[in-house]
């Protein structure tokens, strides 16, 4: 039988404590509005995920989330779940993959992988072979006045003259 020093213990704790910290704290986030409602959020924002497993490597920067991943952040109003979650704190990324479901502002994708650029806020969806990305979005009708059609000019008349055939 062998032993471990406590000092692995340790490092391995705190490598991981710090990478958590990474994912859930350093999220400083610069939006593009989607609608004039649309605010920044707050500095640190934080983000959740809950999954069967996590691993933070602190030398990458990335962290993994593996087995039932649930995400939640609320400054964007954004949710989902997937089979997996990576986080690259350096490029500040998300990368979802495994049947992977997102909902923001009643907005819903589907997706076998989406990747998530946080400074864009922006989602790249791509689907399994031979499928597609469903994408359910929230329309709203003005209240005031229906939809009016497009205005249409009439076609200009048409020559009715035939040329004169040169033999």
């Amino acid at each position: 039988m062998f032993s471990i020093p406590m000092s692995y213990y340790k490092n391995t704790l705190g490598t991981l404590g710090c990478s958590l910290a990474v994912l859930m704290g350093i999220l400083t986030l610069k939006t593009f509005p989607t609608n004039a409602q649309s605010q920044n959020p707050p500095p640190n924002s934080p983000l959740t995920v809950r999954s069967d497993i996590q691993e933070a490597n602190s030398e990458t920067g990335v962290v993994t989330a593996r087995g039932n991943v649930q995400f939640f952040y609320p400054a964007r109003q954004i949710q989902g779940t997937s089979a997996q979650a990576q986080y690259f704190s350096r490029e500040r990324r998300l990368v979802l993959t495994g049947d992977v479901y997102v909902l923001q502002e009643g907005n819903s994708m589907r997706a076998e992988t989406m990747t998530y650029l946080i400074d864009e806020g922006r989602f790249i969806a791509t689907p399994e072979s031979a499928q597609q990305v469903e994408s359910i979005y929230l329309v709203t009708e003005a209240e005031d006045s229906p939809p009016e059609p497009a205005p249409v000019s009439p076609a200009p008349p048409l020559d009715t003259t035939l040329p004169t055939p040169q033999f």
